[in-house]
């Protein structure tokens, strides 16, 4: 089991509502099929500037969702986006992210008045929580959509996110070659993990 995967256990757990020194109250107190998960949500950045835009993405980020309260959850590591450039990538992790000190994102928040997912359908949704990037946690309020098709329910997001907000400082000699906000898209599509209940340890 990786420590990102425990990682993401740990914090699932403690949004959802159970403890998880004892995995087995949520089997008891939570229908699973109200837990989804995804475990390889998409999540991409851009940011335009004059010699070159910025754009990076990943498939590792992970995501709980509960569909009966709305509570959501995501946990990125830093060191898993990409950029087409490897000194690019390499100044992102060394220079502004401080990937080492701080390795993860992560956003906990919940979807504000939860749609009837029992249907099939896109449902225009505000998810409202706390994003934490570069040890800074910051409230946002997002348009989201959350789609269904054939039971099975995807979400999808893009929304800004400025620098400053998250003291992460741009250097002199690069502030007119970034701009000071990115613009981030998420996409996940979840599925129920019956695996969690039956065998939490694993």
């Amino acid at each position: 089991m990786s420590l990102f995967h425990n990682v993401f256990c740990l914090g699932w757990g403690l949004l959802l509502g159970f403890s998880p020194l004892y995995p087995h109250e949520f089997a008891a107190t939570k229908p699973t099929s109200d837990i989804l998960i995804c475990r390889n949500a998409h999540i991409s950045f851009y940011s335009p500037a004059p010699i070159e835009d910025i754009r990076a993405e990943t498939d590792q980020a992970v995501s709980a969702f509960n569909s009966a309260t709305g509570s959501l959850y995501f946990k990125v590591m830093i060191r898993s986006f990409t950029f087409r450039r490897s000194l690019m990538q390499e100044h992102f992790n060394e220079d502004f992210m401080e990937s080492d000190r701080y390795p993860y994102a992560e956003f906990k928040g919940n979807v504000v008045q939860m749609p009837d997912l029992s249907k099939d359908g896109n449902y225009p949704v505000q998810v409202q929580g706390i994003l934490t990037i570069h040890g800074v946690s910051k409230n946002y309020t997002v348009p989201a959509t959350l789609s269904v098709k054939n039971k099975q329910v995807s979400g999808h997001a893009v929304f800004n996110v400025k620098l400053a907000d998250h003291h992460i400082q741009i250097p002199r000699l690069l502030m007119k070659d970034i701009a000071e906000q990115v613009q981030v898209t998420v996409d996940a599509v979840y599925q129920v993990d019956n695996s969690s209940s039956a065998n939490p340890g694993a």
